[in-house]
């Protein structure tokens, strides 16, 4: 599905709510699927850096990573995050050899103001079952769950379960996973445990991120190197 890009805000939430519509909430997705992706971007000014790193489902040893530098096309309005992003990374998943079976974001799925976050929109533009593990809450309400590892409780927002709130390691702070697009919100949890064996994030998060600020400094570095180089010809 071809990527729109909005030049207002309101153009924005129109696409929101057109491609909502598209979301399909009820395949209960992958379980225990044997590639996942971690998909992240870092931003230093107006330039940003996307990047994918596929995991094995088993190992959780790296498979493949892509990156791709940018410029931003969209300011930041706090909902709209998916503009500024989706570009860039479905043309690093367009480069991907292998193709993952569940994509994990740095974010948030029907946990979102508008039932349409970062997971959502990047499941439906790509028909690839997605989920979102935010670091914070970003919408609802909740009770805080157990201390042990593997407890969660119900985030909730006007009413409605848009996503859980899931210790991942004993003791320490909680994620917020919510669905993007098919899968459904027990399998989402137990994927995410199986992507956290000892550390509070996803190793997908972990490695995606990493992989993205390390693009974004050989990318800005590339930049003043050509520019310099563009002066002393000049």
């Amino acid at each position: 599905m071809k990527v729109r890009t909005p030049r207002t805000v309101l153009e924005a939430e129109a696409i929101q709510d057109e491609l909502r519509s598209l979301l399909d909430l009820t395949d209960p997705g992958p379980r225990d699927p044997s590639r996942v992706a971690g998909v992240d971007v870092a931003y230093e000014g107006d330039r940003l850096a996307a990047a994918v790193a596929v995991l094995d489902g088993t190992t959780l040893e790296v498979v493949e990573e892509v990156t791709v530098g940018g410029r931003v096309t969209f300011d930041y309005v706090p909902g709209l995050l998916a503009f500024r992003e989706i570009p860039a990374l479905l043309e690093a998943l367009d480069r991907l050899t292998v193709t993952p079976e569940l994509i994990v974001c740095d974010g948030y799925g029907l946990a979102h103001p508008r039932r349409f976050g970062l997971a959502c929109h990047l499941g439906v533009l790509t028909g690839l079952p997605t989920i979102g593990v935010g670091k914070t809450t970003f919408v609802g309400t909740y009770p805080d769950p157990a201390p042990e590892r593997g407890s969660w409780t119900d985030l909730t927002l006007d009413g409605d379960v848009v996503g859980r709130v899931l210790r991942t390691q004993r003791g320490v702070k909680p994620v917020f996973v919510s669905v993007g697009h098919r899968v459904d919100l027990d399998t989402a949890c137990h994927n995410v445990l199986n992507l956290t064996p000892r550390y509070r994030l996803p190793e997908t998060t972990r490695v995606s991120d990493r992989l993205s600020r390390r693009a974004l400094i050989e990318n800005c570095r590339s930049v003043l190197i050509g520019s310099d180089q563009r002066k002393k010809m000049g």
